[in-house]
C-alpha cells in the first residue's frame, strides 16, 4: 500500500485524510467540514473508510471497522430519544473538524437528510433554510416526511411541540 486516500481503509481521519468533497454524498458544511451521507443499502463506496459513522435505524446496524454510534430512529419517524440525537448530532458536527464522519440510514435520503441538515445548522445554516441547503448540496428528495422537516428546521434547543395538556391534568395547576 502506498498510502494514498484511494487505499487509505482506515487511518486516522485528519484532514489530510478528508472526504473527497466532489465524491457521491459528501456535503460540505458552510465552515468547510465534509460529512459523507449514505443509504446503508447499497454497498459501501470505494474510496476512504470512515472515521466515524453515525447510523440512523430502527434496530442495531450491522458491525463496522470504525467506530460508530447508533441512534435509534424508525423509518419515516423521528429519533426516539431527541436529547440523545442532539448529542449524537453534537459529536458527528465535532468530529468532522478532523475526521471523515458518515451518516447513514437503510435509504440515505429521509433520516440521513434530516440529521445532515441538524449538523449544518450547528455549522451555522439557520434552522429555516437547514432543509433546503441539504437538498441543494446533498440530496434534493433528502428529509421525506413534514415531522422530519419540522424537526430538521427547528431552531437549537427549541424543544418539540409535545400536546398541550387540558388543566385538570396538570399537576402543577392542581389547587390544593
Amino acid at each position: 500500500m502506498t498510502g494514498g486516500a484511494e487505499e487509505d481503509k482506515g487511518g486516522s481521519g485528519s484532514s489530510g485524510d478528508a472526504w473527497d468533497p466532489a465524491a457521491p454524498g459528501v456535503l460540505r458544511l458552510p465552515s468547510g467540514r465534509l460529512v459523507r451521507g449514505r443509504g446503508l443499502r447499497r454497498p459501501l463506496p470505494p474510496g476512504p473508510r470512515p472515521a466515524f459513522g453515525l447510523y440512523l435505524l430502527g434496530r442495531p446496524p450491522e458491525p463496522v471497522a470504525w467506530p460508530s454510534r447508533w441512534l435509534r430512529w424508525p423509518d419515516f419517524r423521528l429519533p426516539a430519544d431527541r436529547a440523545d440525537a442532539a448529542d449524537a448530532f453534537r459529536e458527528a458536527w465535532e468530529r468532522s473538524a478532523v475526521e471523515r464522519v458518515e451518516v447513514a440510514c437503510a435509504g440515505g435520503r429521509g433520516r440521513t437528510g434530516t440529521a445532515l441538515a441538524r449538523l449544518a445548522v450547528l455549522d451555522g445554516v439557520p434552522a429555516a433554510e437547514a432543509v433546503a441547503y441539504v437538498r441543494a448540496h446533498y440530496d434534493r428528495h433528502a428529509v421525506e416526511t413534514p415531522w422530519q422537516r419540522r424537526y430538521a428546521e427547528r431552531p437549537e434547543g427549541r424543544p418539540v411541540r409535545r400536546p398541550v395538556q387540558p388543566p385538570e391534568e396538570r399537576p402543577e395547576e392542581r389547587l390544593p
